[in-house]
């Protein structure tokens, strides 16, 4: 028995919500709801790609860190909240096929990671504007802008997988 068969009772229970009921039965909601959890995905994507090529020093070289964070981390805070509103429709919908996969508990943990990471690119321009343009942190400026986008990769990859991969 798996952590998540202990999860069963409540899984159950929440597919025969009224909720849940309703959701599977508008035949156009699911498809509409992923849509938007998609375009809210690329817009993540979109915003973290650029700030971490600032981060790269491939781009933008001519603004600092903290200028391209000030443009692009509301989008994906924003987007975010979206992904969670959206992806939360979505489990509701079809609790088992998300909460009893292993893939999908790979994805929320890599989802916390890639949060944690630009919470601390965010934190630190909070407190120091300058702070990843000192060349004494460029090293951990790329080690981050990196660490970043292999995880975004991986989480889209899960999300993905999700479909194929049976708890």
């Amino acid at each position: 028995m798996s952590a998540l068969d202990s999860l069963t009772p409540f899984i159950n229970w929440l597919a025969h919500t009224r909720v849940s009921q309703t959701i599977g039965d508008i035949a156009w909601l699911t498809p509409a709801v992923q849509s938007v959890h998609i375009l809210a995905i690329a817009v993540v994507m979109s915003g973290v790609l650029m700030l971490d090529l600032r981060l790269l020093s491939v781009l933008g070289r001519d603004q600092t860190t903290a200028q391209f964070a000030g443009r692009y981390l509301p989008w994906v805070w924003w987007s975010l909240l979206i992904l969670l509103a959206t992806g939360a429709i979505l489990i509701v919908s079809e609790p088992k096929r998300s909460l009893e996969n292993p893939v999908f508990v790979l994805k929320m943990g890599l989802l916390l990671i890639a949060s944690a990471l630009a919470l601390l690119v965010q934190q630190t321009l909070h407190r120091d504007q300058l702070y990843w343009e000192a060349p004494a942190r460029r090293l951990a400026a790329r080690a981050v802008a990196l660490s970043s986008l292999a995880v975004w990769a991986c989480i889209v990859f899960a999300g993905r997988w999700i479909a194929y991969s049976q708890g």
